[in-house]
């Protein structure tokens, strides 16, 4: 999948983006084609392991949130200000957004999962759900490669805890969910595939070093933020090549410095194409990386504002309220408590300690940087109060708990009695106390990891129909969606104040109607030759919730009764479109 956006972004970047689907999806299926002739004729196969428990969990739940995103609406705030409307732009118009291209206002932000999106909803067709299955697909997949990290895949209590901890994963994502286009959960997850791969291919120099280029250079293009999950690969990646590379010392001192320099200079290529595709394309940009832009904002805090933004970073750090405190602290219980478990009681010398220390260093690591990020890109008013604080959090705690899981399991399967896999069955345990704990622990441990699987896709559900009278979902109930790029002017006639003034209810016209000059508007306490000038300004009127005043206003100028609805206006009424 991560090839496949990277070939699209060549594409895309040389104004071929339609082509570059076409190629990639023809060549995918030719690819297929190959592949079955060469096994019919007993050539290159893929040796074939069986299938395993956590086969069975993850195609079975995974289409079973398939089902549930494939009939779910989007709603959050980001889908509409850039997430969503960037896939839309992308599908129908086949190009990247240039600078006479005002619908797309996040200019900086890189496209890989909406190039990925984009190529999915190609061919499957455009909508809320479509787009959403094309993003759980690419985080499913990544989830996938964690039993990677299994040192015996037959074992069902380890592959039922991995099961288990990606089930909790979403817990931390809650403030988000799975449907929406946001990427909060893509970049942990897709981070963790990448140092599964590396870990994997340890003894594998070449495979070792594309695979690592591959994972910097997608990762890199999902989202700007994507560089502490880059360091963290890129950290990673130099420690294997320090413990696995071959040869004598004067060797390495050469060759792994070019390993490294190599796979993640290649990497960063991508990322640094588009960073110069951004400063040539558009004069100013959103969330641009710029010095000379944090050296503006740092200027613009005073000193007693930076304390204020620090004390209130501490206590929420502090706060047992806090759903990533908590998960900072289930995980350090867990990792130490198996660890004084081995060493202590089982007598079995293990790393968990270690790793234990590790991820609160990278938590430290974090915290500063995400800290670094509220005093030189946010404005003082939502650095205050720590805007997204939760949200930004939860994807490191998703990150550290799938890795922290990975060391578990391998522990857990070193206390196993039986250390050869090939006698592992149903008698070899140290005696018949034991077996039962190990059988009666996995079915638990089985039960909560598709309960907690099945709680995801039941609380997205209910999220669903608690949106039933949002927005989005009203617009759909007066208008059908528009798919030609255009610059219409259309008034979103809102009677909630809110949607207004944080502009969601522009945002929603601006990709509900595919047009850069939609508008939302509350306030029309205004005389009757005033409303009449404001709303001949427009071309179209969008009223998906009865406004009381508007309607009044509109029974007075123009002798129509007007509730809900979508109309075009012209010089004699609102002309009524179905």
């Amino acid at each position: 999948m991560l090839v496949q956006i990277l070939i699209l972004y060549v594409f895309a970047m040389t104004g071929l983006l339609n082509l570059g689907i076409k190629i990639v999806t023809y060549f995918g299926i030719a690819l297929l084609v190959i592949w079955f002739g060469l096994s019919f004729w007993h050539k290159g196969q893929l040796k074939f392991e069986g299938i395993h428990l956590f086969d069975l969990w993850m195609l079975g739940l995974g289409a079973a949130m398939c089902q549930t995103l494939l009939k779910s609406p989007l709603v959050h705030y980001d889908n509409f200000s850039h997430w969503a409307v960037m896939v839309k732009f992308m599908t129908f118009t086949g190009h990247l957004p240039g600078a006479a291209d005002k619908l797309i206002s996040f200019t900086s932000y890189p496209p890989a999962t909406a190039l990925f999106i984009t190529q999915f909803v190609h061919w499957t067709g455009f909508s809320d759900g479509t787009m959403l299955v094309a993003q759980f697909l690419l985080i499913w997949a990544a989830g996938y490669s964690i039993f990677a990290g299994l040192r015996d895949r037959s074992r069902a209590l380890t592959s039922f805890a991995l099961c288990f901890t990606l089930a909790i994963s979403f817990v931390f994502n809650v403030a988000i969910r799975l449907n929406n286009l946001l990427v909060d959960y893509v970049l942990p997850i897709i981070m963790v595939a990448a140092l599964i791969g590396i870990f994997v291919y340890r003894q594998r120099p070449l495979l070792l070093c594309v695979h690592t280029a591959i994972f910097i250079g997608a990762l890199m293009l999902v989202k700007n933020s994507a560089t502490f999950y880059v360091v963290m690969i890129g950290v990673y990646f130099f420690y294997i090549l320090l413990t696995n590379s071959k040869g004598h010392w004067y060797t390495k001192l050469i060759t792994i410095p070019i390993k490294l320099a190599t796979s993640i200079g290649i990497g960063l290529l991508p990322f640094l194409w588009w960073e110069h595709h951004v400063k040539t394309t558009f004069p100013i940009s959103k969330h641009q990386i710029s010095a000379q832009a944090y050296s503006k904002q740092l200027n613009g805090e005073n000193h007693q504002e930076l304390l204020k933004i620090a004390h209130k970073f501490i206590n929420q750090i502090l706060s047992l309220n806090s759903l990533s405190t908590k998960g900072i602290i289930l995980i350090n219980v867990v990792l130490i408590g198996t660890w004084v478990y081995a060493r202590l009681l089982k007598h079995q010398k293990n790393d968990l300690f270690g790793m234990t220390i590790l991820l609160d260093i990278v938590f430290i690591a974090y915290y500063g940087s995400l800290f670094g990020m509220y005093i030189l890109s946010m404005p003082y008013a939502e650095a205050i109060v720590l805007d997204g604080f939760e949200r930004y959090m939860a994807s490191m705690v998703i990150a550290n708990l799938l890795i922290g899981s990975i060391a578990l399991v391998r522990v857990l399967d070193r206390l196993q009695f039986e250390q050869n896999f090939q006698k592992r069955s149903t008698q070899s345990f140290k005696s018949a106390s034991s077996k039962n704990i190990y059988q009666i622990t996995t079915l638990v441990v089985g039960f909560f990891a598709i309960t907690m699987m099945y709680s995801e896709i039941t609380g997205t559900n209910f999220t669903n129909r608690m949106n039933h009278n949002m927005l989005p979902l009203q617009m759909s109930r007066i208008a059908k969606p528009w798919t030609h790029l255009n610059h219409k002017k259309v008034l979103i006639v809102d009677p909630e104040k809110v949607d207004v003034d944080d502009y969601y209810a522009g945002y929603v016209g601006r990709y509900y109607f595919f047009t850069d000059k939609a508008v939302g508007q509350e306030n029309f306490m205004m005389t009757p030759e005033a409303f009449k000038k404001a709303v001949e300004n427009y071309d179209y009127v969008a009223i998906p919730e009865t406004h009381r005043t508007f309607t009044v206003l509109t029974q007075k100028v123009y002798h129509q009764h007007v509730v809900t609805g979508f109309f075009k206006i012209t010089n004699h009424g609102l002309k009524r479109i179905h």
